[in-house]
């Protein structure tokens, strides 16, 4: 939910209490709460990712897996990994599991990254790191993602020139 930090001041009781300017209808949502301990992660707001960047990253993902003869899955994982954002839980930490080395881990979640193996009560485990799906990525962490895809398609003589821009062109 989208929001604005409007006024910071201290309690009698010695406690902060923050103001926040909704944007949205929270009324049914105060009223299910109010005098309830509340869980609260108050972050910077970002835009969602639109809907034409998720189409040229697709776009990408689709030329890259052509001219390496991959599937656009496998093409999307590796891109995700090399350029996209950790996942992270409320508290702001990073998101990873163990797994026994004879899982294979895409088969419980596509974005994950090998980190280390580790040994616990005499058995060897597998770690990865979690990474959002593109879904779930804002406009800056989106716009690194496609920054990564554009330069490994150029690496591959891809022309990366958005539909827009080729339709610009062909209109001069």
């Amino acid at each position: 939910m989208r929001g604005r930090l409007i006024d910071l001041s201290m309690g009698l009781n010695g406690k902060q209490r923050l103001t926040i300017e909704l944007d949205a209808d929270f009324r049914e949502g105060y009223e299910k709460l109010t005098g309830s301990d509340v869980n609260l992660s108050v972050k910077k707001w970002r835009n969602a990712r639109s809907r034409d960047a998720n189409a040229y990253f697709h776009l990408l993902v689709n030329e890259i897996a052509t001219v390496q003869g991959l599937d656009d899955d496998a093409v999307k994982r590796h891109l995700v990994v090399s350029y996209g954002t950790l996942a992270r839980d409320g508290d702001n930490q990073i998101i990873g599991f163990k797994l026994p080395p004879s899982v294979d881990p895409s088969n419980i979640y596509p974005y994950t990254k090998f980190y280390k193996s580790m040994e616990e009560n005499g058995k060897t485990f597998n770690c990865y790191l979690v990474y959002k799906r593109s879904s779930e990525m804002d406009t800056a962490e989106m716009s690194r993602l496609i920054d990564g895809a554009v330069s490994e398609a150029r690496e591959l003589g891809i022309d990366t020139d958005t539909p827009e821009q080729k339709a610009r062109f062909h209109m001069t």
